[in-house]
C-alpha cells in the first residue's frame, strides 16, 4: 500500500512544481532580447501623480516633498479615505505653502473609507470626467522616489505600443526571504516584458495612459489594483512592462509575520485577478501574454493545491509505515529517497520562515512560503473573508518617518 500514497504525493509534486521549471526557462530566454529605451522625438503626454492616502499624517510631509523634488512638472491628485488623524489638514497646509510645486492639486475626500481600489478608482473616474488624456503616475504615501522616476517612465511613452509601466521595489530592513522573493519576481517579471508583457506591477511606482485603461474595470471588492490595470491595459491591446532600471525605496513590515500578512494579503488580490480573467488565459488574439496567464493562474491558484495534496499524501505514506512496518526491497528505497527529499523541502522551508539564507535552500524556501501564503489566501477566500480592506503597517510608517530616506 506503501506505493499508492507515494506515486500521488511525486505525481502532485512534478504537476505543481514543472511548470516552474518551465516558466524559469523561457524568461531566461526572453531577457536575452532587453527591450529598448524610446528616444523621445516630440512633445511627451502630460502627466497627473495619483496618490491615494489614509492616516498618513506621519510620513504624508516627506512624500509631497519627495514628489515636489522630481526633475520634470506634474500635476498632483490626492484622494484621501476618510482619514481619522491629521492627513487632510496637512495636505491643505501643505499645500497651501508650496503652491507653486505642482502645475495643478486636486484633493478628493471619501465620506466613508471603502479600500484602495475603489480609492483609485474614484480617482480615474474624477479624471475620465475632466476627459484628462495624459498620463498617471500612481505611487503609495511610504515609496520614495529618485528625482528622475517620474521624467524616466514618462520617457517609455514615446513608444505607443506601451501602455503600462513599473519600477521595482528597493526595500529596506527586509528579511532575507523578502530579498529572496524579490529577486524572483522582478526576474520574472524582466522576462514577461521583453517578450510581451508582464500582468503584475508594483503599484507603490507605476505609471500607465490613461485612455488605455477604464475605471470601470477595477474590480473594488479585492485589492491588488496596480495587477488589476497592469493586466486590463494589455487585454485592451497595449503593453505592460517593468522597468528594472528606476526603482523606489520603501521599508518593509518589521516582523516576519507583518511580511506575511501582507503577501497573503497580496496573494488573495492577485487570485481573484486570475480568476476573474479566466477566460483570457487560452485567447489565441493574446499570443504569448494567454501563455504567460496560464501559468500565472497555475502558479497562484492550483500550485497551492498540488503542493497541500503532496503533503497529505507523504503524511499517508508515512501513516502506513508507522502501522505496518518499514517497507523492504525497491520499496525501502523508494521511502528512503522520498523522505530525503522531503526533509530537504521541509528544511527549506523551515529556513526561510525563520529568516536565515541558505544558497540555494533560500530560493526552494521562497518558492514554499509562498505556496504557504497563497494556500492561506484560497482559505479565506473559501471563507468568505475579503483582505481588500486591511490595517496600516504603522510600523512602517514610524521605521520611514525616523529615516533618512527622502
Amino acid at each position: 500500500m506503501v506505493w499508492i500514497p507515494a506515486l500521488v504525493e511525486v505525481g502532485f509534486g512534478i504537476a505543481a512544481l514543472a511548470p516552474f521549471l518551465i516558466h524559469r526557462i523561457s524568461v531566461g530566454q526572453w531577457r536575452k532580447k532587453s527591450i529598448e529605451y524610446p528616444l523621445s522625438t516630440g512633445e511627451l503626454p502630460p502627466v497627473t501623480v495619483l496618490l491615494p492616502v489614509w492616516n498618513e499624517s506621519l510620513i504624508l510631509k516627506k512624500k509631497l516633498e519627495n514628489l515636489a523634488a522630481q526633475n520634470m512638472r506634474c500635476s498632483l491628485l490626492v484622494i484621501d479615505s476618510a482619514s481619522t488623524d491629521s492627513t487632510v489638514p496637512l495636505l491643505k497646509s501643505w499645500i497651501k505653502e508650496h503652491a507653486d510645486a505642482f502645475d495643478g492639486t486636486t484633493v478628493l475626500e471619501m465620506q466613508e473609507r471603502l479600500g484602495k481600489t475603489e480609492a483609485v478608482r474614484q480617482a480615474i473616474a474624477s479624471l475620465e470626467a475632466q476627459q484628462y488624456q495624459g498620463l498617471i503616475c500612481m505611487t503609495d504615501a511610504d515609496a520614495m522616489l529618485p528625482p528622475n522616476a517620474i521624467s524616466r517612465l514618462q520617457g517609455w511613452f514615446a513608444d505607443p505600443s506601451i501602455g503600462a509601466v513599473g519600477a521595482r521595489a528597493l526595500r529596506h530592513q527586509s528579511v532575507p526571504s523578502e530579498r529572496s522573493h524579490r529577486s524572483m519576481f522582478e526576474l520574472l517579471r524582466e522576462g514577461e516584458s521583453a517578450h510581451d508583457s508582464t500582468p503584475f506591477l508594483e503599484g507603490s511606482c507605476m505609471m500607465w495612459r490613461q485612455r488605455g485603461f477604464s475605471s470601470e474595470q477595477l474590480n473594488v471588492h479585492s485589492n491588488a489594483d496596480d495587477a488589476q490595470i497592469a493586466t486590463g491595459i494589455r487585454l485592451n491591446g497595449l503593453r505592460s512592462i517593468h522597468d528594472s532600471e528606476i526603482y523606489f525605496e520603501d521599508i518593509a513590515p518589521t516582523s516576519i509575520e507583518g511580511q506575511r500578512r501582507q503577501k497573503i494579503r497580496r496573494g488573495q488580490g492577485l487570485q481573484r485577478l486570475l480568476v476573474s480573467h479566466r477566460k483570457s488565459w487560452f485567447d489565441r488574439r493574446l499570443g504569448t501574454f494567454a501563455k504567460i496567464l496560464r501559468r500565472e493562474a497555475h502558479f497562484h491558484l492550483l500550485a497551492p493545491i498540488l503542493i497541500t495534496g503532496a503533503g497529505f499524501a507523504a503524511v499517508l505514506r508515512w501513516s502506513i509505515i508507522g502501522l505496518a512496518g518499514m517497507p523492504n526491497g525497491p520499496l525501502a528505497i523508494m521511502h528512503g529517497s522520498l523522505a530525503l527529499i522531503e526533509l530537504g523541502f521541509l528544511t527549506a522551508w523551515l529556513l526561510v520562515r525563520q529568516g536565515i539564507k541558505i544558497p540555494f535552500l533560500a530560493t526552494l524556501g521562497t518558492l514554499f512560503s509562498g505556496m504557504e501564503h497563497l494556500l492561506a489566501a484560497h482559505w479565506h477566500s473559501l471563507r468568505g473573508r475579503s483582505l481588500h480592506m486591511w490595517e496600516q503597517h504603522s510600523d512602517t510608517r514610524t521605521a520611514l518617518a525616523e529615516s533618512d530616506l527622502n
